[in-house]
C-alpha cells in the first residue's frame, strides 16, 4: 500500500525536484501539498507549487499556508532560487489553491485518515507546527516526520544555522517535542546529492517529458556552491528516504534547536555520539549512495509527462 504523506514545501528550485519525485512515485499517496514562504515570499512559492503540480497532471490539492514564521519574518534566498523561486524559468499557470488554509487542511487530514500519515517538511515548518500546536492530540495519527532541515556542523544561512531551521526555529522545536519520530536530512547528507554538469546532462537524457525538462532547466540556473564542487540537491533527499531507505545510512540521536537571539539562533544541536545522554528523539541520515539517488531521480522523473 502507498504511504500517505503531506508534503510541506516552499518552491524553490530543489523543491521542484522533490515535488516531481513524490508525484511520480506510486509508493507515495500525496494527500496534500501545503506551501509556506521561505525560499521566496508566499505569493511566489504558492504560484510555483501550483504550476509544478499542474505540470505533472496531478490533481493533488495545494493549500496556502504561512507567510511568516511563528515569530518575526522569513529570510528569503533569491540569490540561489532567483526572485521568482524557480530561477526565472517560466511555467504554465497553475490555477488557484484550495480555499482551506494549510494548517486547517493538515489537521483535517490527520483527523480523518484511516492510517497514520507521514509529514514531509522541506521548508520552514511553520504550517506543520501551527497544525500540531492547535490540536496536539493529532500526533497519534502521525507515522513519522521527515525533514530537510538542520546541520550537525556548519550552517548555510549563518555559520550556525541551516536555512529552513533558521527561518522558523520555534516551529522546528514544536516538531521535535511532539513525541513522534523525526528524520533529518541535514546539510551534511544533502551535500552528497551533488548536481554536477555531467549528472545534469545524464538527467536530461532520461526522456523528453516537459516535467523532466523543466526540472533540468530550473536546476541549470542554480549557482555552484561555495562549500562543495557542484550544487547540492537538498529537498529530494527527504523524498528519496521514503522511497529507497537502502540508499542511506542512519544514526539515532538527540536533537534540539537553539531558540536564543544572536549568532547561534537556529542551530540544530545534534548529539551524534550521545554525549549528553538525552533521549534519542531523531534519526539523522548520515550517508547517501549518490549514484543510486540520481538513478532513482532520473527513473521517476522520466515517468512524468
Amino acid at each position: 500500500m502507498a504511504t500517505p504523506i503531506i508534503l510541506d514545501c516552499d518552491p524553490g528550485t530543489d523543491d521542484a525536484f522533490a515535488l516531481f519525485l513524490a508525484l511520480a512515485s506510486p509508493e507515495l499517496d500525496v494527500r496534500a501539498i501545503t506551501v509556506a514562504g521561505g525560499n521566496v515570499g508566499l505569493d511566489r512559492t504558492l504560484a510555483n507549487a501550483l504550476a509544478l503540480t499542474r505540470l505533472t497532471g496531478s490533481n493533488v490539492p495545494v493549500y496556502r499556508g504561512a507567510d511568516r514564521p511563528l515569530l518575526g519574518a522569513f529570510f528569503n534566498e533569491p540569490r540561489v532560487h532567483g526572485v521568482d523561486g524557480l530561477g526565472g524559468i517560466t511555467l504554465p499557470d497553475g490555477g488557484q489553491p484550495e480555499h482551506e488554509l494549510a494548517a486547517d487542511a493538515i489537521r483535517r487530514i490527520l483527523r480523518t485518515a484511516a492510517e497514520p500519515v507521514t509529514l514531509v517538511g522541506i521548508a520552514p515548518v511553520s504550517n506543520l507546527a501551527l497544525a500540531l500546536m492547535t490540536e496536539p492530540s493529532l500526533t497519534s495519527n502521525i507515522d513519522q516526520i521527515v525533514l530537510m532541515s538542520g546541520a550537525w556542523a556548519e550552517g548555510n544561512a549563518t555559520p550556525a544555522a541551516e536555512f529552513n531551521a533558521l527561518n522558523d526555529p520555534e516551529a522546528l522545536a514544536v516538531l521535535l517535542a511532539c513525541g513522534r519520530p523525526v528524520v533529518f536530512a541535514t546539510l551534511e547528507l544533502t551535500a552528497q546529492a551533488l548536481v554536477t554538469p555531467t549528472r545534469l546532462a545524464v538527467l536530461r537524457g532520461r526522456g523528453t517529458g516537459r516535467c523532466l525538462a523543466a526540472a533540468c532547466d530550473i536546476q541549470a540556473t542554480v549557482p555552484l556552491s561555495r562549500r562543495v564542487p557542484g550544487s547540492p540537491l537538498h529537498d529530494p533527499c527527504a523524498i528519496a528516504w521514503l522511497l529507497r531507505p537502502s540508499l542511506f545510512t542512519t544514526r539515532a540521536c538527540s536533537a534540539k534547536v537553539d531558540l536564543a537571539p544572536g549568532i547561534g539562533r537556529g542551530r540544530t544541536v545534534i548529539d551524534r555520539w550521545n554525549r549528553t545522554g538525552d533521549p534519542l528523539n531523531a534519526v539523522v541520515l548520515e550517508t547517501l549512495d549518490a549514484d543510486g539517488f540520481f538513478e532513482l531521480l532520473g527513473e521517476r522523473l522520466a515517468l512524468l509527462r
